[in-house]
């Protein structure tokens, strides 16, 4: 299946129509293969832009009249939460969207198919395009379509940036290792434990953390070894 087939195939297996398929074919042109055919312009950073514009509209008009009676500045943190590179990444890791990507060859050999950063900047592009050919009031339903894990956390009340999800899928598809946790140490009274954890991949420590509860020390651990690792 060559590059062109496996686009269409992505945009049929989130139930997209296809439209006008060189706008998604530039949504997933990096610029570093742009550069490398000689054809600069030829990639995904206006799509991002627009598409980045496109999703702070959709993700406000959900929040407007999903929460009535909720204040500009919780509305503000939320939409903020929602749009941020952790939650773009999640969508993108969940898409498995780094197979997809066109990269330059030193991009592809660096790593750059399972880049947080450069995921989630594909995210936005892919989304630009969907506006362009489709309309807002399409992307609107696709894109919260595509946000339904993280809203469902936003309406339970449970919206983080969960470090522990994004790690693991940073590292498998980055290394096929899957991270492991440790509890090193616990310390204080019973009603006031705390606990350290450690994050390894391969053996090797890539994270710390602490927290009143084994499950918060881990997610410390992974925030800090997911803000290490990812540029």
């Amino acid at each position: 299946m060559n590059w062109s087939d496996q686009v269409k195939q992505l945009l049929d297996d989130l139930g997209w129509e296809r439209g006008n398929i060189k706008l998604y074919i530039q949504a997933l042109t990096h610029t570093s293969y742009a550069h490398e055919r000689g054809h600069s312009r030829a990639n995904n950073e206006r799509l991002e832009f627009l598409g980045d514009a496109v999703l702070e509209l959709i993700v406000s008009d959900y929040l407007y009249f999903t929460y009535p009676r909720m204040s500009e500045g919780k509305m503000t943190k939320l939409r903020a939460d929602l749009v941020c590179e952790a939650s773009l990444a999640r969508v993108a890791f969940s898409l498995n969207l780094g197979q997809y990507l066109r990269l330059g060859k030193g991009e592809r050999v660096g790593g750059g198919s399972s880049r947080p950063s450069l995921l989630a900047d594909a995210v936005e592009a892919l989304i630009g395009a969907l506006y362009l050919d489709q309309g807002i009031e399409t992307a609107r339903k696709l894109v919260l379509e595509l946000y339904e894990p993280i809203l469902i956390d936003l309406k339970e009340g449970i919206l983080r940036r969960d470090y522990k999800t994004l790690l693991q899928e940073y590292s498998q598809a980055g290394f096929s290792i899957t991270p492991a946790y440790n509890i090193i140490g616990e310390s204080g009274p019973d009603h006031e434990k705390e606990f350290e954890a450690v994050v390894l991949l391969s053996e090797k420590v890539v994270g710390r953390g602490k927290g009143r509860s084994k499950k918060e020390a881990e997610q410390e651990a992974a925030k800090q070894a997911w803000n290490k690792l990812t540029p």
